[in-house]
């Protein structure tokens, strides 16, 4: 069985692959952002939103924990008026920001690194075929050792808001944790006009991507699919 694993502490997307079906665990990496940023020296946040997600993969890739699966790390940056908006942490910060974002658009993006720990020796081929009576024993395909990773997009049109409602928004702590400060699958939605692009990557996620990337990896993201996907009434936000 593909094993596909989410280096990210992120509910958003952990709820969004298994909305979308996707069979996934989760590890969560323990990668300095700021760190990884000064070490490196990136400012552009379309790169900087890649090598965080390259970081993320690769330092879950390393633990034990790893082996034979495929390991997939994301993370988001904001950009707006030129500037990389992460995380705000602070009600002050957050405030700032979405003064600014009243009205106006920002860009989204979502960097996706993965990393195949299978092993590249593994049988390529079985004269027996797949087991269909017991699919779980079924040996597994060689790795190939692939690491890669690509950057999705999207343009997030805001709507006018009032000091009053951001205040509001503030409150319920929910955009203190997100990239740009802001959510489209909570409170926030409520805040965005449109988005030009693909939605699941304002979530911080692309599905679409994650399909790209496993191709290259010489894995269909039907193998990941369970039995069906998860009821969204059945999830309760963590």
């Amino acid at each position: 069985m593909t094993r596909l694993i989410l280096a990210s502490q992120s509910p958003a997307r952990t709820k969004l692959l298994s909305y979308a079906g996707i069979r996934h665990e989760v590890l969560v990496s323990d990668v300095d952002e700021d760190a990884v940023q000064a070490r490196y020296g990136v400012t552009d946040p379309h790169d900087t939103a890649l090598l965080l997600a390259r970081a993320k993969a690769e330092a879950v890739a390393s633990l034990p924990e790893a082996e034979g699966a495929l390991v997939l790390g994301c993370d988001s940056v904001f950009e707006f008026d030129g500037e990389a908006h992460g995380k705000p942490y602070t009600a002050e910060v957050a405030r700032e920001r979405m003064l600014r974002m009243s009205g106006s658009m920002g860009v989204l993006h979502t960097g996706h690194w993965l990393v195949d720990c299978r092993d590249t020796d593994g049988p390529a081929d079985s004269d027996s075929g797949p087991d269909t009576e017991n699919p779980d024993d079924t040996p597994e395909r060689p790795g190939t050792g692939a690491t890669l990773g690509h950057v999705t997009s999207a343009e997030v049109h805001f709507m006018e808001m009032s000091a009053e409602e951001i205040d509001a928004y503030i409150a319920t702590g929910e955009p203190l944790q997100c990239a740009g400060s802001f959510t489209i699958d909570g409170y926030g939605g409520a805040f965005i006009r449109k988005v030009d692009g693909d939605p699941h990557t304002v979530v911080g996620l692309s599905i679409s991507t994650l399909r790209g990337l496993l191709g290259q990896a010489k894995v269909g993201i039907t193998e990941l699919w369970t039995e069906g996907a998860v009821d969204p009434a059945e999830v309760r936000a963590e």
